[in-house]
């Protein structure tokens, strides 16, 4: 759909919030960033290296890899390897020496004992500064262009009306729930999950995207800032990976809603379940029913709305899933 384009829909209790067909994700993309000392161990080979040698060298293809692999060999074991979608929205795995530190935009960002960590880009993200310290002292910072998107503009008719506009008493609740989602969000925990390749949590039609404008009842609200995904109330949803549930309860905007921690800042959102089917301190494993869609909250029909969130950074689950497998 091109920018600016407007779907409009009447909504009924059947039915969530519009159908749309989203658009295939970018492939994963890999970059590998090597330290400049490569450069200067290159070049410090070739000023010490002796006319009469170089000559040696030329008549000696073996001679020359060798000389280029003690080269470059300590550049490589510095090397950070990125692999994700730098896109809007996108979440990308990385991986470093262990005992080396990594900042984006100037936060911390966890690494586990083993070097690997995750990092996240915006609905609006147009680059990032990633900074790396290596066990050895050495700095290192690099710049990454961020993908833009073209977002739709969702008009959704039929919501409460106190859900869109509430009174003092439910807008201080709300302000009170949001300060705690966001302390958990704010917490790194050592849970080593967020490496798992995660499934879809429910299936069937896509019925909202992420980033799109909202407009509720004609009024304009934040974006969307996740997928929902359309099907009867009280079909199973499902852990979409690994995880310890921080957060089972119900919300004045997203009515049942779960958090499931994955670790190092990863986390997954579940709203406007029927019924929670977890506690706060459980583990779950991936596929395992952790409760039942629903039209709780700030709806107009049945739905699953799944969130995925690094810290405070919104992030599309479509593009870390993949398409829906066909049902």
């Amino acid at each position: 759909m091109k920018r600016g384009a407007v779907v409009s829909v009447a909504l009924d209790q059947r039915h969530a919030s519009f159908e749309t067909e989203a658009p295939l994700p970018p492939r994963d993309e890999e970059r590998s960033y090597l330290p400049s000392s490569v450069i200067l161990i290159l070049r410090s080979a070739v000023r010490h290296v002796s006319k009469d040698a170089w000559r040696l060298c030329q008549g000696s293809l073996s001679i020359l890899f060798l000389l280029l692999a003690l080269c470059l060999t300590p550049a490589i074991a510095r090397a950070v390897e990125l692999v994700g979608k730098f896109i809007q929205g996108g979440l990308v795995l990385g991986t470093i020496a262990p005992g080396a530190t990594v900042a984006l935009d100037g936060r911390a960002v966890p690494v586990s004992p083993e070097g690997r960590f995750v990092i996240g880009f915006g609905r609006d993200a147009t680059e990032a500064v990633l900074a790396l310290t290596l066990p050895d002292g050495t700095r290192e910072e690099r710049r990454l262009t961020i993908e833009k998107r073209d977002y739709d503009i969702q008009r959704v008719d039929g919501v409460p009306q106190n859900t869109v506009t509430p009174d003092p008493d439910e807008l201080a609740r709300i302000k009170r729930e949001a300060a705690a989602v966001r302390a958990l969000r704010d917490v790194a925990s050592a849970e080593n999950f967020f490496t798992q390749p995660m499934i879809w949590p429910a299936m069937g039609p896509i019925s909202g995207v992420y980033g799109s404008q909202r407009i509720l009842n004609g009024e304009p609200r934040a974006p969307h800032m996740g997928v929902d995904v359309a099907a009867p109330a009280g079909s199973p949803i499902v852990a979409a990976a690994d995880g310890v549930v921080r957060m089972a309860e119900t919300l004045f905007l997203t009515g049942n809603t779960i958090l499931i921690d994955h670790g190092y800042g990863l986390e997954t959102s579940y709203a406007h379940l029927s019924r929670l089917d977890v506690k706060p301190g459980q583990r779950v494993r991936q596929g395992e029913q952790i409760g039942l869609l629903g039209a709780t909250g700030r709806v107009t029909g049945p739905h699953l709305h799944w969130g995925m969130e690094w810290f405070e950074v919104r992030l599309d689950p479509q593009l870390v899933v993949g398409p829906m497998p066909a049902q």
